[in-house]
This record gives structure tokens, C-alpha cells and sequence, in this order.
């Protein structure tokens, strides 16, 4: 290949990273105004905080739905890969795991509102779910193994329950400002240290 061809694979490669990393730095502000406004935010809102133009992020999702369920499988994958990096991070399991449910509580937070998004799509939401539990349910089990078998947790906890069980301590925090899901949770994990 001449340097004109391995040039242009460059350029393309590079326009490519680019693309990759302006619509991460879209996802990443959708979920912080999500957070904040709730899945019906102005769109205007989502691109001043990315610092683009409205019609850029139409470009990338033509539809409410689609910015939705894309921060909603960013987020999934982030809470995803954070889960490894963690363990090999942290100073114990134990804190991993905390860092952890803390990571997928910022998660949960944002997933309200994404029903009344998808209320007209009951499949994708089924599939929204799916991956939800194919990604997370593996690194959530591995932490709490990790925990276990180190002796800072109970032993034989289920990955599956205790996903569940943080996430029905966050449904309502949005409605009502005396209930504090993260002071909840993070009882419910501190629960799980063995008696000394």
C-alpha cells in the first residue's frame, strides 16, 4: 500500500474515533440531563451540556426513543465493564462491591421514565431488558463471589434478588424528597458484611 492509501485508512480510522467519541460525550450528557429532567428533557437542553448543535443529535437518534434506549445501553455497558475495573482497583472486594452498587444506582436513576418512553414499543423494552440482565447479572454475581470468598460478605447471595432488591428501594426517590434510596441501599449493602 502506498502512503496515499495508508494516509486515507489513517484519516478514516481517526474520523471514525471521532465519531465514536462525540456521540459517548452525547450519551454521557443525555444521562446527566436525565438525571436531572427526566427522559422527556428538551432535546436543546441535552445539546447545549454536549456543546453541539440540536440537529447533531438528530442526526445520531432521529427519535426520543432512540436517545433513550442508546444512554440506556451505555450505561448498561458502563456499569458493565466498571465492575472488573473495580475489583482490581479497589482495596477489597467489599469496597469494589459498594463503588459498584453505587455505579448501578446512578444507573437506576436514570432508567426512570424509559416505560413511558418505550410504551409503544413493548419489545424493545423486552430487549432493553434482556441485555440489562445478560450484562449486569454476571458482574454483580462476580463481585459478590469476590466479596464472599475474601470474608467480607455473607456467603450465599444471589445476584439476581439483590439487583432487584436495590432496585425497588430506588423507585419513588424521584416523588418524594424525604425518601433517600442511597442511604437505603447503602444500608442494605452494609448488611451484607459478615458479624465479626
Amino acid at each position: 500500500m502506498n502512503d496515499t492509501g495508508q494516509s486515507t485508512a489513517g484519516a478514516a480510522a481517526s474520523k471514525r474515533k471521532d465519531a465514536r467519541r462525540n456521540q459517548q460525550t452525547l450519551l454521557d450528557a443525555a444521562a446527566a440531563i436525565f438525571v436531572t429532567s427526566g427522559v422527556e428533557a428538551p432535546v436543546r437542553d441535552i445539546a447545549a451540556r454536549a456543546g453541539v448543535g440540536v440537529g447533531t443529535i438528530y442526526r445520531h437518534f432521529p427519535t426520543r426513543a432512540d436517545l433513550v434506549i442508546a444512554v440506556y445501553r451505555h450505561q448498561v455497558d458502563a456499569c458493565a465493564e466498571a465492575g472488573p475495573a473495580l475489583l482490581t482497583s479497589s482495596p477489597s472486594a467489599y469496597v469494589a462491591l459498594e463503588r459498584w452498587v453505587d455505579l448501578f444506582v446512578d444507573f437506576l436513576v436514570t432508567k426512570h421514565g424509559l416505560a413511558a418512553a418505550l410504551q409503544t414499543d413493548n419489545s424493545g423494552f423486552e430487549t432493553l431488558h434482556a441485555y440489562f440482565l445478560d450484562r449486569l447479572l454476571p458482574v454483580c454475581a462476580r463481585l459478590l463471589d469476590a466479596a464472599t470468598a475474601s470474608g467480607e460478605i455473607r456467603s450465599g447471595l444471589d445476584a439476581y434478588p439483590f439487583m432487584r432488591g436495590i432496585g425497588n428501594l430506588c423507585i419513588g426517590a424521584d416523588s418524594d424528597p424525604r425518601y433517600d434510596a442511597r442511604r437505603l441501599v447503602a444500608l442494605l449493602v452494609a448488611g451484607l458484611r459478615r458479624p465479626a
